[in-house]
């Protein structure tokens, strides 16, 4: 696995464009999904998601989100050969990011998992504190006041 290196150079300093450079593409985004709801944080884990990721593409994608500080990577201490895949907190902060997209594409056009999309209309705030409570209990880290 290839150190952490330099993201690439940016088209532009607008921020909009920083983000879609790091997340711009469905399978880097369908990740953090697993990851923030489903709680996944495993290859295999992630291989079997309804969207049928190819493995290229999963090695890619994981390797990017590390890269650009998203999500970290360590060793299964049960199982050296298996690597487990863990939200950092400029991950976990794109809960909101994600929650506005659902919302968004909920609002226009006829999507599926209405039970989550309720959840998340009922409470918004409510929704991506709980997200965030749970990674940090998992992470032990303390929320930011």
């Amino acid at each position: 696995m290839p150190k952490k290196r330099a993201g690439p150079k940016r088209r532009s300093g607008c921020p909009l464009n920083a983000s879609v450079e790091m997340l711009g593409d469905r399978w880097s985004l369908l990740i953090l999904r697993d990851m923030m709801l489903r709680g996944y944080k495993t290859f295999n884990e992630f291989l079997a998601s309804d969207e049928k990721i190819a493995t290229n593409i999963l090695t890619d994608r994981l390797r990017r989100l590390e890269g650009y500080g998203i999500l970290t990577s360590q060793r299964d201490p049960a199982d050296g050969r298996k690597l487990i895949y863990q939200l950092t907190a400029k991950g976990i902060d794109l809960a909101p990011v994600l929650t506005e997209m659902v919302l968004w594409a909920a609002r226009h056009e006829d999507t599926g998992n209405q039970s989550l999309v309720r959840l998340m209309r009922a409470g918004k705030a409510e929704f991506n504190a709980n997200i965030h409570r749970h990674w940090a209990e998992k992470h032990h880290h303390h929320q930011p006041q």
